[in-house]
């Protein structure tokens, strides 16, 4: 789409000079950094203040190699992003106080990184030919944080100039070579990585527009011969296409909401930085899936940090608030540009600041530092609430989302999934489910751990949050569960809705494979408003089986007397500040025994979501058929007697 709209021609005629393209205030517009809000000022400047003088931390060879021996990423990464952070919150406080106070510091962090072997990470050295070892500088390769240092050292380029010629002329010379080796070159030359999407594989992630981004800001920033800058331009929409040409025309982010923010919002800044360096010409912000995609991120939301959380993506979520907002205003969306406005209230941006999408108080990226402080939109005056629909359908992805009523978070939400097991960041989850009683969690899906070797390797699937057995109702048949791959997906996925209603229907029998005996499974789920959630599975298997088993995973205070078939489900603070909602589950106890299990956490990924445990309810099959019906329901609590 892109590369065929724009064309080389087009790109020739439409890219600004390199000297006229100024998306933000450079240093010497003394101005233009004066206007950023005061409030803001202050914080840049107290971060940067908090850096002065600092020891850029050591990355010795043993540190990159302890993924490889242990399969850990954060040791290596979190010295690697110090390093980074650290040079963000430098270069942001040198811009706004325009002294030349931090400049020795900055160059400080340029020539320690320059001096880096490779600005990746340890987990992603493995397509260079000498596979998962230390990197090898002779064979450059791009992964999304060597990409993010090349923009990053791009825009400090950009902003500071002449100003780091002032302490050695030979910097900006190193900047622009060791950007031009480790990452222009690199896409210009080079075919075969994966994000590029040339590999014949599964279709590409994040990855691709994430990467794109910053090499769209390398090339902007840097290259200042025409024809090459139009003709890199051209091959990177190329590149970027086959991003968007496979995505799905629902807009639906199969990596869930936390990774829409690299992926749908990824998208966002190579076309806003399109829009500017060619003038407002071309514009595809009008486009139908650029729409599409932006719109996705306020479907997903649930209720304040709650989000619909499919695949390895958190139930909390906190989207980078301007971005957003941004985004809304481009494709004219009125509920996404009021949803990036609440976001940013919420999240007291004018004076906490930057959030980087994870609720951590610190920017993603100096280049969406710079485009949520240029142009700032008076957020005071905004108006701003989350739209809260009631109803969403994605026909393509396979996912419905329903409430009891618009605009609110009171009483039911529920959504469930179609799709299939291939999905970017999969979880063996084919029509899985979440529940949520007046915007809290009851039903929920755990999300993931955090990442290590094991996460993206062989056996990714020997990770029990990855298992469709820790997922809502999915049947275990003879210990058998769901397989992963493509062709293990639902079928017949059909949706409905009215003022009373909404109904997700599919089958969930080609999710398993023959071992199982599956012949249907059917699952037809109902929100019926106000009232309840309903599930009533139709299976029919070749046999009866020895073994069958569903379960559901809650973070509620779990109780039920025998024999009867309610479980209550109590209100119970998981996290500081986080409470869980409060139901009631039924099912029918002369076909399944339940039995509860508690599933420590002690992940840091995991834990601020839900703190120390969550509880999984087993219910064991105690009558054993080989075509049954399984009904189950939700439903709010009744008071206490």
């Amino acid at each position: 789409m892109l590369h065929e709209r724009f064309g080389l021609q087009r790109l020739q005629r439409w890219l600004l000079p390199h000297r006229d393209w100024r998306p933000f205030p450079k240093w010497q517009d003394r101005a233009g950094w004066a206007a950023v809000p005061q409030s803001l000022q202050d914080l840049l400047l107290q971060a940067g203040q908090d850096r002065k003088d600092y020891a850029y931390p050591a990355l010795p060879a043993t540190l990159f190699l302890d993924y490889m021996r242990t399969g850990r990423r954060t040791p290596f990464q979190n010295v690697n992003y110090a390093r980074r952070y650290a040079l963000v919150d430098l270069t942001l406080a040198e811009c706004v106080e325009g002294a030349g106070r931090f400049l020795d510091d900055i160059v400080n962090g340029i020539w320690t990184i320059c001096e880096e072997t490779w600005w990746g990470v340890p987990a992603h050295i493995r397509v260079q030919k000498a596979g998962n070892t230390l990197p090898d500088k002779h064979e450059p390769t791009v992964d999304l944080f060597a990409a993010e240092t090349g923009a990053m050292l791009a825009w400090i380029h950009y902003l500071l100039g002449e100003e780091l010629d002032s302490v050695s002329p030979v910097v900006r010379p190193r900047m622009t070579r060791e950007i031009a080796e480790r990452i222009l070159d690199v896409c210009r030359d080079r075919i075969d990585l994966p994000w590029q999407g040339n590999w014949g594989g599964r279709r590409v992630n994040n990855w691709n527009p994430w990467i794109c981004s910053n090499w769209l800001t390398c090339l902007l920033v840097l290259e200042e011969d025409p024809q090459r800058r139009a003709e890199d331009v051209h091959r990177l929409l190329q590149t970027l296409d086959r991003f968007v040409d496979p995505y799905p025309r629902d807009g639906g982010c199969d990596e869930g909401p936390n990774y829409w923010g690299r992926a749908g919002l990824s998208l966002y800044d190579n076309l806003e930085l399109l829009y500017g360096a060619m003038g407002g010409e071309g514009d595809l912000f009008e486009d139908d899936l650029v729409r599409e995609i932006g719109r996705f991120i306020y479907r997903a939301h649930i209720d304040e940090d709650y989000y619909l959380n499919f695949a390895d993506s958190s139930a909390v979520v906190s989207p980078e608030a301007v971005p957003t907002l941004n985004y809304g205003v481009r494709i004219a969306d009125p509920e996404l540009e009021a949803f990036g406005a609440w976001l940013a209230r919420r999240q007291d941006f004018l004076r906490a600041g930057f959030e980087d999408g994870t609720g951590v108080k610190k920017p993603s990226s100096l280049g969406r530092a710079l485009a949520s402080l240029f142009p700032l939109r008076n957020l005071e005056e905004a108006a701003g609430a989350p739209p809260l629909c009631r109803d969403v359908w994605l026909p393509e992805t396979e996912i419905m989302c329903a409430r009891d009523r618009n605009g609110s978070a009171q009483g039911f939400y529920v959504a469930v999934k179609g799709g299939h097991n291939e999905e970017s960041h999969n979880h063996n989850d084919v029509g899985t489910f979440v529940v949520y009683a007046d915007g809290k969690p009851l039903l929920v899906d755990i999300g993931v751990e955090e990442y290590t070797a094991k996460t993206f390797g062989p056996d990714r699937y020997d990770i029990w949050t990855m298992q469709s057995a820790f997922h809502n109702l999915l049947p275990t048949i003879n210990g058998v569960q769901q397989r992963p791959g493509a062709q293990y997906r639902a079928a017949d996925m059909q949706y409905r809705t009215d003022d009373a209603r909404a109904q997700a229907i599919l089958n969930m029998a080609p999710a398993y494979g023959p071992e199982a005996g599956v012949e249907k499974w059917k699952r037809h789920l109902v929100l019926t408003r106000g009232e309840e959630v309903h599930i009533e599975d139709t299976y029919r298997l070749n046999k009866a089986p020895q073994s069958l088993t569903l379960s559901v995973i809650t973070p509620c205070k779990v109780s039920w007397e025998t024999g009867e078939g309610t479980i209550r489900l109590d209100e119970r603070e998981f996290v500081s500040g986080r409470i869980s909602g409060s139901g009631q589950l039924h099912f029918d106890p002369d076909r399944f025994a339940p039995r509860v299990e508690s599933l420590p956490i002690a992940d840091e990924r995991m834990g601020p979501v839900w703190g120390a445990e969550l509880f999984r309810i087993t219910f064991r099959c105690i009558r054993l058929e080989a075509e049954a019906v399984c009904k189950f329901a939700v439903r709010l609590q009744a008071p206490a007697s």
